[in-house]
């Protein structure tokens, strides 16, 4: 006897190599199908069921995958401890175990075995897997591993051995038919052995003689889940609708919008914006501050804070002739805001499997915030690298002063629990943030027009009102431009090796690509009339603003004063910290040096040796000069080798 079965869960673990035992890691069942054929291939039972959601919500991602909602599984669902009762009856009856890609369903029923407590003979079962080796040689579609031969799609494996093509359906019921159909052609075909069957030679002779019945033949229903669904949500919300406008419009028409999550190309292959490009950008918009927010780097917060500062100084230089020539002026300084998107694993020094974490976005209020935006970027590469650069809550707890924390986009912590794993586990996460950061915890709503994102702003609205948690309206900028969104995507393309032309979506066959064309930096106006319905969104990002203050990055290098014979210094040097004693002492070096290796100062000597004086005078670094030359005249002294290159790197 086989038992075929399939289920539909929650989503995915986080590692798929975890035991069953790991009830944290393994999603949950939803939805179990399984089909009971003799060793003739005759139906002997079949069964579908929907499971209760009982203290877990199914997250949106996996409802988009097939079509089961929390509202249609509360409504006709079974409890899961009556389920796996039945299932465990059937796997009683069966010798082997089927499946296409059997192994995670094992898996995820397992854990809920684990979870109710219950035995099982399921973990210890022979298992035939119609997605192996096996199948992918008879199949050779090109693009598996190492060369070899892809594994097959159930789709795939059925239009190769019946001609026809199968879409997963991603209903359990449907795939269990499907998986049904090509296993036992596979047996038929002889594509599984005698041994491995551990049958009689007569009974693989009298298999050759049975045909597989054709998909929708065997009397079972298919329920359209995804029909299902959207008709209890239909039903459930009604006809309410929000009236906004010019009351909404008046209130906003004197609030100032910033962005403050963008990122540029320090954002290595992920944005098309220049620092310089950012700053004009929010200048050219009458913006009072912009936000710079790369992806796990602080690589352009120097060139970002210089761009700034130049502007401001600019600004300052005609407002005092405006002011000494009677003229009013209206233009303002600009707020350079620095932060980073961080990685945000489990365990940043945790290399054993691959843990990208949750991007989490940190402002700094001042300058000890952007001294521990530093620290933290820099663990994240010397101690996190693992695929991305890597921090996690344990050194965001150490070097959360002075920071201000954004929930994220899509892939922040709270967004991605909310669609991939359940609305509890978003609001735990929600209420640790709150409890390290208080009041300069903010919640990022974004709304580039996607049903995922509109989906996790309900959820999100509603935790700002339960929790007192404000709600920031954002817009996660990669180019400045809606034109640039073309460019945008071939720059995506190069950085993972593909074609425009492949699609864009998971998995095989597919691309990552942002979804629309609203990842630009929108103005003032256009965010105002996205958020018209929430213009406290828009209104509490002069409380961020407030906040955080102007610093600058830029310093003096520091080199050891060198001690400067007393003939060569220069009283003057004391009252403005001068280096003419410096310059005076180096340039007395220097033609000392010219004595020794040419012997004669020609007037083309002489000539060459001040420009270059000349040139390190106007820089300002003689320092260093002096000191470079006072260890490298020691080296020799003690018989140490002086390399011929110039420069840190080549020293």
């Amino acid at each position: 006897m086989y038992i075929i079965f399939d289920t539909e869960t929650t989503g995915l673990p986080r590692d798929f190599k975890a035991p069953v035992t790991d009830t944290s890691n393994w999603p949950r069942v939803v939805q179990i199908a399984w089909q009971l054929h003799n060793e003739n291939g005759e139906l002997v039972e079949h069964k579908d069921f929907l499971v209760r959601p009982d203290g877990f919500d199914i997250p949106f991602d996996a409802e988009s995958v097939h079509g089961i909602s929390t509202e249609l599984a509360a409504k006709y669902g079974e409890s899961l401890e009556d389920v796996l009762a039945q299932f465990n009856s059937a796997l009683s009856k069966a010798k082997f175990i089927v499946g296409h890609n059997v192994g995670f369903d094992i898996n995820v029923t397992g854990c809920e075995f684990v979870r109710l407590n219950a035995d099982t003979t399921m973990l210890n079962m022979p298992v035939l897997d119609t997605c192996t080796e096996v199948t992918a040689n008879l199949c050779q579609l090109p693009g598996g591993r190492g060369g070899r031969f892809k594994l097959p799609t159930l789709s795939e494996l059925h239009h190769h051995l019946f001609g026809e093509k199968f879409h997963e359906a991603h209903n359990a019921t449907a795939d269990v038919e499907a998986t049904t159909r090509c296993f036992l052609e596979l047996i038929r075909s002889g594509n599984y052995s005698l041994d491995l069957l551990q049958q009689t030679d007569t009974y693989l002779e009298d298999f050759k003689s049975f045909h597989p019945k054709p998909i929708g033949t065997w009397g079972l229903k298919h329920l359209n889940l995804k029909q299902e669904s959207a008709k209890l949500k239909s039903d459930s919300k009604g006809s309410t609708t929000v009236n906004v406008g010019e009351e909404e419009r008046a209130r906003l028409a004197a609030v100032q919008f910033a962005h403050l999550h963008n990122h540029t190309q320090f954002s290595i292959l992920q944005s098309t914006i220049n620092v310089a490009g950012l700053v004009k950008k929010a200048v050219s918009m009458n913006m009072p501050a912009v936000a710079l927010t790369d992806t796990g780097n602080m690589m352009a917060a120097f060139h970002f804070e210089k761009a700034v500062s130049s502007y401001n100084k600019g600004i300052k230089a005609e407002r005092e002739q405006a002011l000494e020539n009677g003229e009013p002026y209206t233009k303002k300084e600009l707020l350079p805001i620095i932060g980073c998107e961080f990685n945000v694993c489990r365990n940043h020094e945790d290399k054993s499997q691959k843990d990208n974490g949750y991007q989490i976005v940190l402002l700094a209020k001042n300058k000890k915030g952007y001294h521990n935006l530093v620290k933290l970027s820099s663990l994240a590469y010397t101690k996190g690298m693992y695929y991305v650069p890597r921090i996690d809550k344990q050194l965001i707890e150490k070097y959360k002063e002075d920071l201000i924390v954004l929930s994220g986009n899509l892939y922040g912590e709270i967004p991605n629990l909310i669609l991939n794993v359940g609305e509890s586990q978003a609001e735990e996460a929600l209420l640790w943030w709150k409890g390290q950061f208080g009041s300069d915890f903010y919640l990022e709503i974004m709304r580039h027009g996607q049903e995922n994102e509109n989906r996790v702003n309900e959820t999100l609205i509603r935790f700002s009102e339960k929790h007192g948690v404000k709600l920031v309206a954002t817009n996660n900028t990669y180019y400045l431009d809606k034109s640039d969104a073309v460019s945008h995507d071939v720059l995506l393309c190069v950085k993972d090796s593909e074609l425009v032309s492949t699609p864009k979506g998971r998995g095989r066959g597919f691309r990552y690509g942002l979804d629309n064309e609203e990842y630009y930096f929108k103005s003032s106006e256009e965010m105002k009339e996205l958020f018209l319905d929430l213009p406290e969104a828009i209104e509490n990002i002069q409380e961020v603003l407030s906040k955080c203050e102007p610093y600058g990055l830029a310093r003096d290098v520091l080199l050891p004063a060198f001690d400067i014979p007393e003939e060569f210094q220069d009283p003057l040097d004391k009252e403005d910290e001068g280096k003419r004693g410096e310059n005076n002492f180096l340039r007395h070096l220097t033609y000392e040096g010219a004595i020794l290796r040419y012997g004669v100062i020609t007037d083309e000597i002489r000539d060459r040796l001040d420009f270059e004086l000349a040139t390190i005078e106007r820089t300002g670094y003689p320092g260093y000069f002096l000191i470079v030359q006072d260890f490298c005249r020691a080296a020799r002294e003690m018989g140490v080798s002086v390399g011929p290159g110039r420069g840190s790197a080549a020293g």
